[in-house]
């Protein structure tokens, strides 16, 4: 129940903001339905408002929705000897809260079964889809000028970023980002551009981070390097601060 309250106010303003991208009651109803993650709508309403292609908005979601990959294999373990068609519906209702929830359920409490995680899927699909499309009528009957949605949705997007700034790595690699954004946008002149920035950047990520997780060892003494490991560090990094106050 708790989650599917904080639903309703997030799933109201995907809503209007999908309203305001062009979407009618029905579309929105359908979309909450068969994608069911509000990053994605929101990423939707974000790139129609500034007319994007449809191949672009398709291959950004792609990339979002990647993770889930990750996170059904984490929780299929818990599915074992269910029917193919019990996987499908549960895959195709999986987000990133009913998997928090549902993996800390099956992983701690013997008693809490697949069906379970299942209807718990299913409530939250339903509280999300009935907000949105709530939010949709009372789209319909304000007038909202298209300015606001895109301030909106650059002010999510901000704030999305901020809460990534764990790490030196992380604010180099949004600042990247941007300027391979800036610059793909301007020699591809489309939004595709932001597909490869996006790419690039990921990798050079990728690699970079690997690189120092190998050495770390090594050069886990130098200031600098330190600056780009997460503050929270891992119980390693606590076990080897406890060594070293210690000694």
């Amino acid at each position: 129940m708790p989650l599917n309250i904080s639903y309703v106010p997030i799933g109201i303003a995907c809503g209007i903001l999908l309203h305001a991208a062009g979407f009618n009651t029905l579309l929105t109803a359908l979309v909450s339905l068969m994608v069911f993650s509000g990053g994605a709508q929101f990423l939707i309403a974000s790139m129609l408002t500034i007319n994007s292609p449809l191949l672009s908005i398709v291959i950004m979601m792609f990339f979002l929705e990647l993770r889930y990959a990750l996170l059904g294999s984490s929780i299929s373990k818990y599915l074992q000897g269910k029917s193919f068609w019990f996987t499908v519906l549960f895959a195709v209702s999986l987000n990133d809260e009913t998997y928090a929830v549902n993996y800390l359920k099956l992983s701690t409490d013997k008693k809490f079964t697949a069906q379970d995680a299942l209807q718990i899927e299913h409530y939250a699909l339903v509280v999300w889809t009935i907000s949105t499309i709530i939010g949709s009528l009372v789209g319909s009957s304000l007038s909202i000028n298209l300015t606001v949605v895109h301030f909106a949705l650059t002010a999510l997007f901000i704030y999305m970023i901020v809460m990534q700034m764990k790490s030196l790595l992380k604010v180099l690699i949004i600042l990247l980002t941007i300027v391979l954004a800036i610059a793909f946008m301007l020699l591809m002149k489309s939004t595709l551009g932001l597909v490869v920035s996006t790419l690039l950047a990921s990798f050079v990520g990728f690699f970079v981070e690997s690189w120092i997780r190998s050495h770390y060892e090594k050069y886990k003494k130098n200031r600098l390097l330190r600056l780009f490991k997460n503050p929270a560090g891992t119980p390693e990094d606590k076990f080897d601060e406890e060594e070293e106050e210690t000694e």
